[in-house]
């Protein structure tokens, strides 16, 4: 029989049970908040300043300073790596939703001015939309309508998830 490793036994706990720590600190008032990007190798220490920097000077504008901004690599690549950012910091109460918004845009913005995507393997979504918009080239938007109109005509699949829903078709799927 073979051993199991408590290394790697104690990090797939860690990662299963995260959310729910997630889930149990943003209920306590904290501003938590995981973002992904890749980039190349060469780009990756300016990337790295640059969103630690942005997060940490917006942190102390909206009243957090001393939050917490870890970096981990998820994936690695001969092009580059796939980092992941944890944001962890204590929130004003009633001002939450306001912090985190101000630490999304500023990451995003870092993230997109050295050069990074703006997500890795999960998704667009919609936290992700102002960033991804600015990135994605127009004709690629044109083809992923095209295809939603084509396969879901009412648009009843995951709507404003990637573009806004109300996006004009000319009926066979093209952009009118």
């Amino acid at each position: 029989m073979a051993r199991r490793d408590p290394t790697a036994d104690a990090w797939r706990r860690a990662f299963f049970d995260l959310p729910y720590l997630r889930d149990g600190l943003v209920a306590f008032g904290a501003i938590v908040e995981t973002f992904e990007t890749a980039c190349t190798w060469a780009g990756f220490p300016a990337l790295h300043a640059a969103v630690k920097t942005a997060v940490r000077e917006t942190l102390a504008d909206v009243g957090a300073a001393g939050g917490l901004v870890s970096c981990r690599f998820t994936h690695v690549y001969p092009d580059g790596p796939a980092p992941y950012y944890t944001v962890i910091a204590p929130g004003r109460p009633g001002a939450e939703l306001e912090q985190w918004d101000a630490v999304k845009a500023a990451a995003s913005a870092a993230i997109e001015r050295a050069g990074g995507t703006a997500t890795h393997h999960h998704a667009v979504g919609r936290d992700h939309r102002p960033a991804y918009d600015r990135e994605r080239p127009e004709l690629f938007a044109a083809v992923l309508r095209a295809t939603k109109a084509t396969l879901d005509p009412t648009g009843v699949l995951n709507p404003g998830a990637v573009f806004d829903p109300d996006c004009p078709t000319d009926g066979r799927g093209g952009v009118a």
